[in-house]
């Protein structure tokens, strides 16, 4: 590149360089001019803002005096309506509240009166129902005074107790199935209450009586409960034991007399008439255990003697059962001997109708052949027919078959 060319660029950049920096200048300058018309106009704006925001301060103040005013007078001209619209509404509410009141007043007047009324009534029925039952409470503590006096009875215990067993045996079982009075020993005169009459085993079936004897310790059982009442721990024990021994002499006295195999069974039963004894006695330890296997008595009370009794009606029904089970076999045999015969005669009935259709088979095939034969022949007049007819019945039943035979051959 040669020294011109050099020179000439230089001042060209020297040029733009001088260029750049007044333009520069020049921008700087009127941004100065921009700024200051710029404050100029924002400080004109203001005080047109000011001037005019006090000229809308004064116009709204103006305008809200006017509406407080206006405001002021309709709020007394509505608070004088209010109080003309409450005076009037207070003086009908008081009217109507004083017609209520009247209606009100006549109203429980008489809804008094009647509730009182029919109060007094029912009052007055319940007096009576009251009255009616003090009478018959006071028949019940006669009768429980009776009762009283006839359980202090030993005699009349005891027939309390038999009159009771009675009942629950007549109740489940049949007539002939207990008897009363029952004596296990001709050769004594010792008799049990009741026995249950159980069918007999073997061919001669004689029956087998179970002893049933009812027993009822009052005395024992009332001091227990009075001393229980009293929270008498001392005398608890001692009327619990004289309870136990008495219940064991029982047990004793029903063994000795009415257990004798094999008229009666090998145990008995002891009655206890009421739930209360029988669950007392249940609760002493070892003392039923002790019946049973000491004295071969078992204790029951209402409740289990009727299940016992209802088990055993159940056994008779079994047993029933099976003896009507042998006699229908013994009829079902019988009937097989009689079928065995009737199939002999049915073979003979069948064998003779054999033959009887046999034969009717052979007439069937001789009448063919003589429709055969006969096909042909002109029918004879009816006196012509009538004398062969005769004629036939004067040689014999079967020379008409022998003629016609003899024709066919």
């Amino acid at each position: 590149m040669t020294p011109t060319w050099l020179a000439v660029i230089t001042a060209l950049l020297i040029a733009v360089v001088v260029l750049l920096i007044v333009l520069l200048k020049s921008r700087s300058d009127s941004a100065r001019l921009i700024r200051s018309s710029l404050r100029e106009e924002l400080s004109t704006l203001r005080q047109e803002n000011a001037s005019g925001e006090m000229q809308l301060r004064t116009e709204i103040g103006q305008k809200l005096d006017g509406m407080s005013s206006l405001t002021i007078d309709a709020l007394d001209r509505t608070r004088q309506t209010l109080a003309l619209s409450v005076k009037d509404m207070q003086e009908g509410n008081e009217k109507k509240l004083e017609l209520m009141r009247q209606t009100v007043d006549e109203k429980l007047q008489g809804t008094l009166e009647r509730r009182l009324s029919e109060s007094f009534k029912l009052v007055q029925h319940q007096l009576e129902s009251v009255q009616k039952g003090l009478g018959e409470m006071q028949l019940l503590a006669t009768g429980v005074g009776d009762l009283k006096r006839v359980l202090s009875n030993v005699k009349s215990r005891g027939i309390f107790g038999e009159i009771q067993l009675r009942a629950i045996l007549e109740e489940i079982l049949t007539p002939d199935q207990f008897c009363e009075n029952y004596a296990p020993s001709l050769e004594s005169r010792e008799r049990v209450e009741f026995a249950v009459v159980l069918p007999g085993a073997g061919s001669i079936g004689v029956p087998v009586y179970l002893p049933i004897d009812s027993k009822f310790p009052q005395e024992d059982y009332l001091r227990l409960l009075d001393a229980s009442d009293r929270a008498d721990i001392t005398g608890v024990a001692e009327a619990r034991d004289a309870m136990c021994r008495k219940i064991k002499s029982y047990a004793k006295t029903v063994s000795e007399k009415y257990i004798l195999p094999p008229q009666t069974t090998p145990f008995a039963i002891v009655f206890l008439p009421t739930e209360s004894l029988f669950a007392e006695v249940l609760r002493q330890p070892g003392l039923v255990e002790e019946l049973q296997s000491k004295y071969s008595i078992a204790l029951t009370g209402p409740t289990t003697l009727g299940a016992f009794l209802s088990s055993l009606r159940m056994g008779f029904h079994t047993l029933t059962i099976e003896k009507r089970a042998g006699e229908v076999w013994n009829i079902l045999a019988g009937v097989k001997a009689e079928f065995t015969k009737f199939g002999l005669v049915i073979e003979k009935i069948r064998n003779q109708l054999g033959s009887a259709q046999k034969t009717i088979d052979d007439f069937e095939v001789r009448k063919r052949a003589m429709e055969r034969k006969l096909k042909d022949v002109q029918s004879p007049s009816t006196t012509d027919a009538s004398k062969a007819l005769a004629f036939g019945a004067a040689i014999g039943d079967d020379e008409p078959f022998a003629i016609a035979e003899d024709r066919a051959e």
